[in-house]
């Protein structure tokens, strides 16, 4: 058995994809490892696969599978899987771009610690600025409502008020220092590969967004840690598609599948704690923050 498995997919996205690799390459290349990168090509149309044989030819380690649709990111990751032969898994998405990371260091601190599930690095958006999405609490009813009411921003910096209505991003921690969180954002998810199984993979449920949330809520359900490890970092470019999209259709679309993960993340996990009113109360207010209200029937 391997010991690492990274599994990346691409989805037109030659450019940023190969950047990934490359970059992954480099940083393997400084340590020992018995690792393997898996490929899981989205049915590209934009010379990403031409890119991807000639890459595969030079790197042994590199193994390619080219699908012929769009499987999207649960089901996308969850096929690499079934191809892996790591101990543990490492989800990466290929607008990360590796900083030197010592990976036999991180499976080493996995190795000791028996308790920790899952872990991740810094992920930054830029040299002094984390993804907020790689270090998360649970979407509660509470955070969910100081985070979109906005009171996670107004109180960033008030000490107390910062960890009362900061809890979706967990801002009141120490970005510096190892410690527990809740859930790290899939473009950096390293896990044990017999917790992964036993959980049957992502909850393909999920198109794209919240899957990672999911998967991290029910490891911790299994009584294993989640950790934030800052000793090596990586940079998420966060790219042209998703939420950042001017195109008003694809933006419009992502609006959706973004807000849709958080109705199908508490309708999962939280709906049977609470009552009809608040329940239908939640669902009408991810209606409103998607716009589709001929989505009605979804519930």
């Amino acid at each position: 058995m391997r010991s690492l498995s990274v599994i990346v997919l691409s989805y037109n996205s030659k450019k940023i994809t190969q950047n990934c690799l490359l970059k992954l390459k480099a940083s393997f290349q400084h340590y020992s490892l018995n690792y393997e990168v898996i490929v899981i090509d989205n049915h590209s149309e934009d010379g990403s696969i031409q890119m991807l044989q000639d890459l595969a030819k030079d790197w042994g380690n590199l193994k390619v599978n080219f699908q012929k649709n769009n499987l999207g990111f649960t089901k996308g990751n969850n096929f690499g899987y079934s191809l892996s032969e790591g101990k543990y898994l490492l989800f990466l998405n290929s607008d990360v771009y590796i900083d030197d990371i010592n990976f036999n260091d991180l499976l080493a601190f996995l190795e000791r610690y028996l308790d920790v599930g899952a872990l991740t690095v810094k992920l930054l958006k830029t040299e002094d600025q984390i993804d907020p999405a790689s270090h998360r609490g649970f979407p509660t009813l509470w955070h969910s409502f100081s985070y979109f009411f906005k009171l996670e921003k107004l109180f960033h910096h008030v000490p107390f008020l910062n960890r009362l209505f900061g809890g979706y991003h967990l801002i009141d921690r120490n970005l510096n220092t190892i410690h527990e969180i809740d859930s790290p954002t899939g473009a950096f998810y390293l896990l044990r590969r017999e917790i992964f199984a036993k959980l049957h993979g992502f909850d393909e449920n999920f198109f794209m967004y919240g899957e990672d949330l999911d998967l991290s809520y029910r490891i911790k359900k299994l009584n294993f840690k989640i950790i934030y490890y800052p000793l090596f970092r990586a940079y998420h470019l966060k790219y042209k598609s998703g939420l950042s999209n001017q195109d008003s259709g694809i933006y419009k679309k992502t609006r959706f599948y973004f807000y849709d993960a958080w109705r199908i993340f508490y309708k999962k996990h939280y709906a049977q704690q609470n009552n009809w009113f608040i329940n239908q109360l939640v669902y009408f207010l991810i209606r409103l923050k998607t716009g589709f209200y001929h989505e009605k029937n979804r519930n």
